[in-house]
């Protein structure tokens, strides 16, 4: 099982060694549409805490620029928004840890500024101009405006499971952890960007909420989901389903593990699952990832004791962005971390039987979220 909704693991995550160094972010994808033209537009919204140890009134980005230096950690609440398209943007704004409000116990709270982020709503607006982005590049952000007010519902969620779960919450094994209370979410409000004002409906959103913490990321690093998904057995959309699927190159108590992905598939209420850590699925996964002049190519292969599952994507790089982090060392380790939201999918879904494996659906996704990116040597 799977889809078990735990708040708990949506809390606040930076304390014993990962305030101060560590990484918290609340992640948030969806759909909104024009009112006017009918014209449909991805947007995200991310909430980013680091080394809040060391935090102060002002960010401190642990670089020359920007009220920091180089032998200090970087320490802020940075706010990201942004869009995907031709016209994809990233735009970002940061407070001080001293000036920002944080509930740390469940349901969690942020308070920054006038942007505010809890279980079930969130609002704000990120404003970066032109000058503001030539003269800090330490913001690392495009120019534009973004403004938003969202009620939030999390409707299915991907529950990696002890992993997690709070014993190894409490050791801090893993570098990096995720949990995904949301991976079928359901937005409702408005956003507006650049001026232009969108509709954000529950029904036409294909929404999704994360959260991912720890002391450092991963390489390769592997994110692909949607719950825009037609059947091509069935003939028909499905109303109740959704994949998510995460992971790359893990490491525990310091220890790499190559290869390894966590991954669900809910259809229609029945749950397929591939979850490298939990040792009695028997799971095995393969994934590759290759660029064309104009593409970006994902290619899954998931498969536990009773299924598998081939996964094949595609996002064209005019809509994706370099995505971009700094880690809790001050490094910016991705350079080259690809990320959409318009990615199509096809998804081959078999069961094993004694005689075979029996094909159970085709399945066509639209509005994939899509990640990869490594390390640059």
């Amino acid at each position: 099982m799977f889809n078990i909704h735990d708040e708990k693991r949506d809390g606040f995550m930076l304390n014993k060694s990962f305030a101060k160094k560590g990484y918290d972010w609340w992640w948030h994808s969806f759909t909104a549409v024009n009112p006017l033209t009918g014209e449909e537009k991805p947007f995200f919204i991310e909430f980013y805490v680091i080394n809040p140890k060391y935090g102060k009134k002002y960010p401190v980005f642990g670089q020359t620029q920007g009220g920091g230096s180089k032998k200090e950690k970087p320490s802020y609440v940075m706010i990201k928004v942004g869009c995907w398209g031709e016209d994809h943007v990233q735009l970002h704004r940061f407070y001080g840890i001293k000036k920002v409000i944080i509930r740390p116990g469940t349901p969690f709270i942020i308070k920054a500024g006038n942007c505010f982020l809890s279980e079930n709503e969130t609002c704000g607006i990120v404003r970066v101009s032109n000058g503001g982005k030539s003269r800090h590049p330490e913001w690392m952000s495009d120019a534009g405006e973004i403004e938003w007010k969202l009620t939030i519902d999390k409707q299915i969620s991907y529950n990696v499971g002890y992993g997690a779960g709070k014993a190894f919450r409490e050791m801090q094994a893993f570098d990096m952890y995720w949990h995904a209370e949301g991976m079928k979410t359901a937005y409702s409000g408005i956003i507006r960007y650049n001026g232009v004002t969108y509709n954000v409906i529950p029904e036409r959103c294909n929404g999704y909420a994360d959260k991912n913490w720890g002391r450092d990321f991963t390489s390769p690093w592997l994110w692909l989901s949607s719950n825009n998904l037609y059947s091509r057995v069935r003939k028909q959309k499905l109303t109740n389903s959704v994949f998510d699927i995460g992971g790359g190159r893990p490491r525990v108590f310091g220890i790499a593990l190559d290869g390894k992905l966590l991954g669900g598939l809910f259809l229609e209420g029945r749950e397929y699952d591939y979850n490298f850590s939990k040792p009695w699925q028997v799971s095995r996964q393969r994934f590759s990832f290759s660029e064309t002049d104009d593409k970006g190519i994902w290619k899954v292969w998931l498969e536990n004791k009773k299924s598998l599952l081939q996964i094949n994507v595609i996002c064209k790089k005019k809509d994706m962005l370099f995505i971009n982090y700094v880690a809790p060392d001050a490094s910016k380790k991705h350079d080259r971390l690809f990320n959409g939201g318009t990615g199509k999918a096809i998804l081959k879904l078999y069961e094993k039987k004694r005689e075979g494996l029996e094909l159970i659906d085709v399945i066509e996704a639209r509005n994939v979220g899509c990640e990869y990116g490594e390390y640059q040597r």
